[in-house]
């Protein structure tokens, strides 16, 4: 059995939690989504993949969607994982099996877990933290009896609902400061490719998800966003969420 760790994550919450998963399963080969490129490995029948995506407005990013479907397998066992800043990840664990049913996985748990909201840094900031991966371990403790035990649920129960609430994106863009020097590296780390070659200082909107890697991987600091509108961000989602919100497993 060979244990695979394959996560949408462009600004690195997501990866944090599958990471730690990952490593008290006994450690395995990992891969970001958000880059470049396809998975080429076919994954074998008694192969673990744990597939993590973010919650994006209780959704499954459809670019994720597209690269998990895409994904080839002999019916591996998958855990699935979705990462939320917080408020909710409603129907994204729903979304998540649908797509890997769809490319032939066979689902045997799932876990909800918090992280550093992608665009309010200061929700969830410093999440997952020292009480998260210790309750992260514990839920890694339950997975292993489950793939020990050799026991598939079919299918396996995870929140959501049919129809699934409908996702329009986010109105809050990354701008493009002075201190871009159109070195071009946003644009060949874009999932979406909204960024264009020839001029890293222009995104396409309507191709661009606001996943704020651009911002994140800026070696120059070009690219921002506003910051009283992050702030509004901020102050909606933790008024709708002040609880702390803890990992979930679901077997």
């Amino acid at each position: 059995m060979a244990l695979y760790d394959l996560y949408f994550s462009p600004t690195g919450g997501t990866k944090k939690v599958m990471t730690v998963l990952a490593e008290a399963l006994g450690g395995a080969r990992s891969g970001n989504l958000a880059d470049p490129g396809e998975v080429s490995v076919v994954f074998g029948r008694d192969d673990v993949v744990l597939i993590g995506a973010p919650a994006y407005g209780g959704r499954v990013p459809a670019l994720a969607v597209e690269k998990i479907e895409k994904l080839k397998t002999e019916g591996a066992r998958a855990v699935l994982v979705a990462v939320y800043g917080n408020r909710a990840y409603e129907d994204t664990l729903l979304e998540l099996r649908q797509a890997a049913e769809k490319a032939g996985f066979r689902p045997v748990a799932a876990v909800a877990a918090v992280a550093e909201h992608s665009i309010a840094r200061t929700v969830a900031k410093g999440r997952p933290d020292e009480q998260d991966v210790t309750a992260l371990r514990g839920i890694a403790s339950a997975i292993r009896e489950r793939l020990e035990g050799g026991e598939v649920p079919e299918p396996l129960a995870v929140p959501g609902h049919v129809p699934m609430k409908e996702y329009h994106g986010v109105p809050l863009k990354p701008t493009v400061t002075d201190d871009c020097v159109g070195c071009g590296f946003c644009a060949r780390m874009c999932p979406a490719q909204a960024i264009f070659n020839e001029y890293p200082s222009r995104t396409d909107l309507d191709k661009c998800i606001s996943c704020m890697r651009c911002v994140k991987l800026c070696p120059c600091g070009g690219r921002i966003l506003d910051r009283d509108a992050v702030a509004g961000v901020a102050q909606m989602l933790e008024k709708a969420a002040p609880e702390r919100k803890e990992p979930e497993l679901f077997l």
